[in-house]
């Protein structure tokens, strides 16, 4: 073949042994016969020599033979996955051989001189088994006759002259064999190591690609020395030991420079935190990148055992537990090493070489440097599971009650309220609320271990009660509660039955402690439509049903009575309807509604009014429930909701280039909110509104209390930009102190008294008051309330600047403010300024 070669190789077995795929065995069998048929029919042709020749036929079959030799014991070797390649002079000695000796003698002096030269190699260095020896000279025969087949058909070479004819017959020679001898090669690594064909076949003929050229001119400058003057030949052992060089600094440098792309991948690979995987891919990088026929790597457990996760060079793997310490030391072709972060010892790596392959400075170098890297994803990969199963347990005791391994209460409340969403608005639900009676008398007579043994015994009875569908937690000390969401048809007398019989089931005789007890349990019950009431409303009606149980005499168990309720449900019920609403999209909507330049009719700004579209109670105005919000922790979520909406109308009307704020009312209690300016940053970067289309409406009836507070919030809100509007101006006590402590941008004269202005003298005064207020500060004044023209007249001869009101506009739907913006501000370049809504004057 070319100068390049493949030995059968073996495969390392967990035992130790060695064998070879039998299809291997069958592909040497059938190249040795193809090589006895080249070579047998090739000394059956007629011999060929020129007629003036004056060497010996025998002389020069022993020079081809040597030719062929020489070429094979100059060679060098090249590792692709778990094989080599020997690349040689073969191509040279080729053409030599051609020139040389009758061409039906080369396949029979090849097989003899590669096959000499290869038993001498591996008498004096190992390298090869005598069915290697053969395999390869089979190889060498089977592509020599038919590079020779190939180059005789265009010329006969024997002892002719160089012309380019006949260059080109040895040049196309060499090239079938390295063709030939190059796919022979590669097959044979297919066969026994799984190597991919076409693409070792490309990086084979890629590498060998620069010293077939070298051995071609080579091959053909020897030609042309021998016919002109054969003295020419003692320049060539320089020349030729040059080219070895080169050849092998070539070599060496591809082999290397694929050894750190193995390096990177097989680094890279590492880069997971999960154990199995990190484990999985180091036995894989460390057969890639050490050629290794074998590698053991054994992992340090949690528990202190190991875990063995092994690979082979045939694609075979596994994971098993070992009973002790796997052993340290290594074999003549074993690399063995700790892997051990700072000082702690996280496993051990060992890797099996192929034989008889000694390990060499650059494989312990490799193992080492890529053993550091498995050390410490194998030690990041154990902390994270570590750190995982910490996490889980942490995750599982926050929302489970140690003694009895139910819910705890937040759990309860949490996971049930999710059940609730996820039924319709009129689906039944029932909750039980179960209480073991005189249980501290257990805790005080026997101890706390006993009564936390009652507690887990209750526990697992009434688990053993419930259902698909039901949710059992603990409340509290001695408190259980069973949230039954899975049935249909749940009815009074159905959930008071479960009640009984879960009461029935915590009051059975428990042996604690050695010692038969006894105890009462009562229990309350509350049947209600999921839509109507979250978890703690429905805990709160069944602990008063619960004490209907304890006080009515009538059994152990009660239903909620509405009559002996002292509390008013119906704000928490809205309350846990407005909780619902803010997660969805289609019942908070805004309606917004526009201000209007008295002067050039040019909308100045948009405030955004919201209304509750309740699925059961109707069209819901902000008075029929923002005062319930305002005193409830839902406040901060229900005006980020509303600020979000009213950002997303903003940045519809940047989009359509208008210019025009929108205004968002503010609470009191907003202004005690620290993070409410952070809150809103956020949002004006996510919707990319600039913070000056922004307005905060605040009423000065604000709190005067923690002053310093609302301060402080306000003046975070006007450093971003935003601007701030006095809302309902005049109607309390401190206007004028609270315009002197806090700055605004714009003052909003409230709408009792535009209203009244016509037939109240003090109205009309506090109007022009206002209004001549604001000029003087600079500050833009806006009139609230106008609904007929002469309230418009007169506001703007009071030297009003802007004005809202059903005069101009009601409080429109979000699709349609763009379009009424739009109309407005044509109108104002046109100079027509339609004073209603219809155009009418």
């Amino acid at each position: 073949m070319s100068a390049l070669r493949a030995g059968l190789g073996r495969v390392a077995r967990g035992s130790g042994a060695t064998e070879v795929p039998a299809r291997a065995h069958a592909y040497t069998g059938i190249l040795i016969v193809l090589a006895v048929v080249a070579t047998t029919a090739g000394l059956l042709l007629p011999a060929t020599v020129p007629s003036d020749d004056q060497v010996p036929a025998v002389a020069r079959f022993g020079i081809a033979c040597g030719v062929m030799a020489l070429a094979q014991l100059a060679s060098l070797r090249l590792r692709i996955g778990s094989g080599r390649l020997s690349v040689n002079w073969g191509e040279a000695a080729l053409i030599i051989g051609l020139y040389t000796a009758p061409s039906g003698w080369l396949p029979a002096a090849t097989f003899a001189g590669a096959g000499a030269a290869w038993l001498l190699l591996s008498i004096f260095a190992k390298l090869r088994t005598p069915l290697e020896v053969v395999h390869i000279a089979a190889c060498q025969t089977v592509a020599v006759a038919a590079a020779v087949t190939v180059a005789c058909r265009l010329a006969d070479p024997i002892g002719s002259p160089l012309t380019p004819p006949l260059a080109f017959a040895l040049i196309l020679g060499a090239l079938t064999y390295l063709l030939v001898g190059a796919l022979l090669a590669v097959v044979t690594l297919r066969l026994v190591h799984g190597v991919p064909l076409f693409a070792t076949l490309l990086r084979a003929l890629n590498d060998k690609l620069l010293m077939f050229v070298g051995n071609v001119v080579v091959g053909l400058a020897v030609v042309a020395m021998v016919h002109q003057d054969p003295r020419w030949l003692l320049l060539l052992p320089p020349a030729l030991w040059l080219l070895q060089q080169t050849y092998g600094q070539r070599l060496r440098a591809a082999d290397e420079r694929r050894a750190w792309e193995e390096f990177a991948g097989a680094t890279s690979a590492l880069k997971k935190l999960d154990e199995d995987e990190v484990a999985t891919a180091g036995v894989a990088g460390a057969l890639r990148l050490l050629v290794a026929e074998r590698v053991d790597l054994d992992v340090v457990r949690m528990d202190g055992g190991w875990r063995r996760y092994h690979g082979d060079a045939d694609g075979g793997e596994g994971v098993a537990d070992l009973d002790e310490r796997p052993a340290t030391e290594g074999g003549e072709s074993t690399l063995v090493r700790e892997l051990t972060v700072r000082g702690q010892l996280v496993g051990q790596i060992r890797v099996a070489l192929p034989r008889p392959t000694l390990p060499s400075a650059r494989d312990e170098f490799a193992l080492r440097s890529f053993g550091d890297t498995l050390a410490v994803a194998l030690h990041d990969a154990v902390t994270h599971r570590a750190w995982s199963l910490l996490r889980e347990r942490s995750s599982y005791d926050a929302v489970h009650d140690a003694p009895t391994g139910l819910l705890n209460r937040a759990a309860v409340i949490t996971q049930g309220d999710a059940a609730l969403r996820r039924l319709g608005r009129d689906h039944p639900v029932a909750l039980v609320v179960v209480d073991i009676n005189r249980f501290r008398t257990v805790n005080d007579t026997l101890g706390h271990a006993a009564g936390d043994e009652l507690l887990a015994a209750a526990a697992s009875r009434m688990n053993t009660l419930t259902g698909p569908g039901e949710l059992l937690g603990r409340l509290g000390v001695d408190q259980f509660a069973l949230l039954i969401a899975g049935v249909e048809r749940m009815s009074t007398s159905r959930a008071l039955d479960r009640a009984a019989e879960l009461a029935d089931a915590v009051a059975a005789p428990t042996e604690v402690q050695g010692i038969q007890v006894a105890v009462d349990a009562s229990a309350g019950v509350v049947v209600s439509a999921a839509g109507s009431a979250n978890v703690p409303e429905l805990l709160r009606r069944a602990d008063i049903a619960l004490r209907q149980a304890k006080e009515g005499g009538g059994g152990n168990t009660a239903c909620y009575d509405p009559s002996r309720d002292e509390s008013s449900t119906d704000q928490l019920t809205l309350l846990a309807e407005l909780r619902e609403a803010l997660l969805v999209d289609d019942q908070l909507v805004l309606a917004l509604q526009p201000a209007v330049d008295l002067t050039t009719g040019a909308p100045t700004g948009v405030e955004a009014l919201i209304r509750w579209k309740h699925p059961r109670r109707g069209v819901l105005k902000p008075g029929d429930f923002v005062r319930a919000a305002e005193e409830s922790d839902l406040l901060g979520a229900f005006t980020l909701y509303v600020i979000d909406k009213a950002l997303q109308v903003a940045a519809d009307v940047a989009a359509h280039g208008m210019d025009v704020p929108i205004a968002v009312n503010l609470s009191a209690h907003n202004l005690l909110d620290q993070h409410l300016p952070n809150a809103v940053a956020e949002l004006l970067r996510q919707h990319n509104v600039t913070p000056d289309r922004l307005v905060m409406e605040i009423t000065e009836t604000v709190v005067m209390s923690e002053q310093d507070v609302i301060d402080e919030v306000l003046a975070g809100l006007r450093s971003m930009g935003v601007r701030i509007a006095l809302d309902d101006f005049g109607t309390g006590y401190s206007s004028l102190a609270f315009l002197a402590r806090v700055p605004v941008d714009e003052v909003k004269v409230d709408r009792s008294f535009v209203m009244r202005m016509a037939e109240s003298p003090q109205a009309a005064a506090i109007v022009r008051f206002t209004i001549g207020l604001g000029q003087e500060l600079g500050l833009r004044v806006v009139a609230e309330g106008v609904e007929t023209a002469a309230q418009r007249a007169a506001l703007e001869t009071l030297g009003c600047g802007a004005a809202q009101g059903y005069h101009f506009f009601k409080p429109m739907p979000a699709d349609k403010i763009v379009a009424v913006l739009s109309q407005l501000t044509d109108s104002a370049r046109a100079q027509v300024f339609p004073l209603r809504a219809d155009g009418s004057a």
